[in-house]
């Protein structure tokens, strides 16, 4: 009767510890490459408007040598790994509309909530969808298991799940939760909430707060272009493709980004709704995944082994890479794709600032870094090269 009231089965809880292998997303190499995120982060600086760009390019080379902070971090904490992708095709289909957009009802449609009974038995409660008051639920787990986000695992009193379903949960000793979902992947919900914390930021006047923000920023949103980051077939490893991962975001650019890319992507734009922008950018790149696996595996099957990878001194050490034939050739098969996706992260990078930055209220950015961080002068590498043609877009007007 216990388990009819409940609409409950025993099912097991799952610990939370075996998601960690999950959490990590152990790619190869790093998102972009520590080359293609420092520069793209560089290269958002001149997107900005006269109002703003004296701040950031006052502090360009925190923003370009900063841009990698996260990934350094990745294996930290499990919580830093999922912030760097979604999984979006281990849920639905494109358009993916069974996703929810919003984070706590994402978090509540794949959060299993468990009684602990007196027995010693775990009984999965809402087996058969959430109880009839939906808004009273998503408040209480706003209110109980949110905070709990970054714990290893959600409790919460019997007496206060009684409260919410408004009867006494018989034999209850203990409540549960498991985040289901988190291990797939948050990004485009953490791309918004650092958002709304860079416009806090902006309104407090906090100059080092809005540089690592920005600067941290730069790199989630760098990485939600990168097709390879929205599949659980990340590296390639599910059909063959091992290292594909480095060879599209770090090899590619690395080879032809300085010599062939136009960086002129023009002024940055407010966005009206961050929150869709986010999630167009991932449904964006999520598009062009089947061509950078297919190209690939096309091109891997006509090449001999040999001709695909080749050795390269690097830092004095021997390295086993992409030919520079055999990556002209995806580059080229590609079509321009890389390029495209590094210049759109870098619109869409300044855009997000800026729009911080207005929805903040357009502060003065007029402060240094305080005694503790000198302004950063800008460096002869802004000055010449591929990036100097960067430099008349200084006193243009933001349009």
């Amino acid at each position: 009767m216990m388990k009819r009231a409940l609409v409950v089965c025993t099912l097991g809880l799952l610990l939370f510890t075996p998601l960690i292998s999950v959490f990590t997303h152990p790619a190869e190499d790093p998102p972009w490459g520590f080359f293609g995120h420092r520069r793209i982060n560089r290269l958002a600086v001149f997107t900005l408007p006269p109002e703003m760009i004296g701040f950031y390019k006052q502090h360009i080379e925190y923003i370009t040598e900063h841009a990698v902070d996260p990934d350094k971090r990745r294996y930290a904490t499990r919580h830093e790994a999922v912030r760097h992708y979604i999984y979006i095709a281990h849920w639905d289909r494109y358009p993916f509309l069974e996703v929810p957009r919003d984070w706590t009802d994402a978090l509540i449609k794949h959060t299993r909530v468990s009684v602990v009974t007196e027995e010693g038995d775990t009984l999965a409660l809402f087996e058969e969808g959430l109880p009839a008051d939906a808004d009273s639920y998503r408040r209480f787990f706003r209110e109980v298991f949110l905070p709990q986000y970054y714990e290893d695992s959600w409790a919460c009193s019997c007496a206060a799940l009684d409260s919410l379903l408004g009867q006494p949960i018989p034999g209850c000793v203990e409540v549960l939760a498991v985040d289901e979902f988190s291990a797939f992947g948050i990004l485009p919900y953490h791309l918004l909430s650092m958002q709304r914390r860079l416009t806090r930021a902006f309104e407090e006047g906090d100059p080092q707060r809005i540089l690592q923000l920005s600067t941290e920023m730069g790199h989630y949103i760098a990485d939600a272009h990168v097709p390879l980051h929205t599949t659980e077939n990340y590296n390639g490893q599910l059909t063959g493709q091992d290292g594909i991962h480095a060879f599209w975001e770090s090899r590619l650019p690395e080879l032809f980004a300085d010599e062939q890319y136009d960086y002129f992507v023009g002024p940055a734009q407010y966005i009206q709704d961050p929150a869709s922008y986010f999630w167009e950018v991932v449904l964006d790149s999520h598009m062009l995944l089947d061509s950078v696996l297919a190209i690939e595996k096309t091109l891997s099957q006509a090449y001999p082994p040999d001709r695909q990878f080749c050795y390269e001194e690097r830092s004095g050490l021997t390295t086993r890479t992409q030919c520079p034939d055999y990556a002209q050739t995806y580059h080229t098969r590609l079509d321009g794709q890389v390029e495209a996706r590094m210049r759109a992260s870098i619109k869409a990078i300044g855009s997000a600032w800026y729009t911080a930055w207005v929805d903040a209220g357009s502060p003065k950015l007029n402060k240094g870094l305080g005694s503790g961080q000198p302004a950063i002068a800008e460096s002869d590498s802004i000055k010449s090269g591929p990036v100097a043609r960067w430099r008349g877009m200084m006193a243009r007007p933001h349009e």
